[in-house]
């Protein structure tokens, strides 16, 4: 990630597993605060009327984090596609990276089917990223 867009995300006491860890389902939880900051914060989208579901999720793990202090969640947008839009996140604990993820959002219509994304938002996120539209 050469120049994402960086958010803090507290750690709560009910983020930690029984060995004092973040448990490793709530970094999804992490992914998503980031991507809704990164929403309102970067491209001047309001996440209640973004068109996107999840259609796909991946994260990797580098190393525990065992601690309750605020995380740094890095996010960009890697790809933006006719009905989908690919972002990337790294999870940072101080200067180390905690983990990796990416999300695959789909556009979709009252219907719950792919619908093209709307041009105003396809704008925004090519022209924050420097993408090819």
């Amino acid at each position: 990630m050469d120049d994402p867009f960086t958010t803090e995300v507290r750690v709560r006491y009910s983020d930690l597993d029984t060995y004092g860890h973040v448990n490793n389902a709530v970094y999804a939880t992490y992914l998503e605060e980031a991507r809704i900051a990164y929403l309102k914060d970067a491209i001047d989208q309001d996440p209640e009327s973004f068109p996107g579901v999840v259609a796909g999720i991946e994260l990797s793990f580098e190393r525990p984090v065992a601690r309750r202090g605020p995380l740094t969640v890095a996010v960009e947008t890697t790809a933006v596609g006719e009905t989908s839009v690919t972002m990337a996140y790294e999870v940072r604990d101080g200067d180390d990276v905690a983990a990796t993820g990416e999300t695959t959002l789909v556009s979709v219509g009252g219907d719950g089917r792919p619908t093209p994304i709307p041009e105003g938002l396809r704008e925004r996120l090519v022209g924050y990223e420097g993408l090819e539209g």
